[in-house]
């Protein structure tokens, strides 16, 4: 393995949708994975030699059957899990050469939704939410004007005061949801996000995600979920068999059925 790199300390821009990078890099891909291996044990690697390119605005699902790799996926962008094998490019940076030091720096970048929404109960949404942002080191005020944005923005303005865990399912992923966005990341990551919801709320939850991508962001969305998959025409990515398979127009024909969750 090639000498760890560095992750230069972008700061989010605020107020322009993403971070701060080369012009080069806009004319890149946002998110490649080249010939990407990952196995927990020998001789049953859960990706092998998968190869995927994500384009900037971008809003694709990630798909399969359960212990296909999509959460793997996920994790090893943002440096949870680390690369066997192969190049993962963010931005223009090898995430998978990453120096210790520089993964905070990386996940700055990024907006990750978990399905446990990964909440302090005892803090309330507003100092959930506002984390994000006191890490960057940014003034109270900033950070005060930007959590009330981003909770209006999931629906929840003028509760930032409540404690998180009196919110029900729904709003607790909807304060993880404004987390995420916050800091206007470069790449939004949504692991099952939907996946401790009733079928109505998911879908509500898969609108505000849209909503999200027609602001700027790029959005992977990792689900089991046939209905979400189903009720929008957007590009799938589907795993089977440590490979990714792309469909680009969505699920409308039965030709990757066989390879769709149940």
């Amino acid at each position: 393995m090639a000498q760890g790199e560095h992750f230069e300390p972008f700061r989010p821009m605020l107020r322009s949708g993403g971070a701060r990078f080369s012009r080069d890099a806009a004319k890149r891909p946002i998110l490649a994975f080249e010939e990407v291996y990952k196995s927990y044990r020998q001789g049953a690697p859960v990706l092998r030699g998968m190869s995927l390119t994500i384009e900037r605005g971008e809003f694709a699902f990630i798909t399969g059957s359960s212990g296909s790799g999509k959460s793997t996926l996920l994790r090893l962008l943002y440096c949870g899990e680390t690369v066997d094998d192969g190049r993962i490019l963010f931005l223009g940076r090898d995430v998978a050469r990453l120096r210790h030091d520089a993964i905070p720096f990386l996940r700055r970048n990024l907006g990750i939704v978990f399905q446990d929404f990964k909440l302090v109960p005892s803090w309330t949404a507003y100092e959930n939410v506002a984390i994000a942002l006191e890490v960057l080191g940014l003034s109270r005020r900033l950070v005060r004007a930007r959590v009330g944005e981003a909770l209006e923005r999931v629906g929840l303005g003028g509760r930032g005061e409540d404690l998180a865990g009196v919110f029900s399912g729904g709003e607790k992923q909807r304060i993880a949801i404004a987390r995420a966005i916050v800091g206007e990341p470069a790449l939004i990551l949504a692991d099952e996000p939907t996946g401790n919801l009733d079928p109505q709320l998911a879908i509500d939850m898969l609108g505000l995600f849209e909503e999200i991508h027609e602001s700027g962001a790029t959005v992977l969305f990792a689900t089991h979920d046939r209905t979400l998959l189903e009720a929008r025409s957007r590009r799938v990515v589907v795993l089977d068999e440590g490979k990714a398979i792309d469909v680009p127009q969505g699920i409308a024909t039965d030709e990757y059925e066989t390879h769709l969750p149940h």
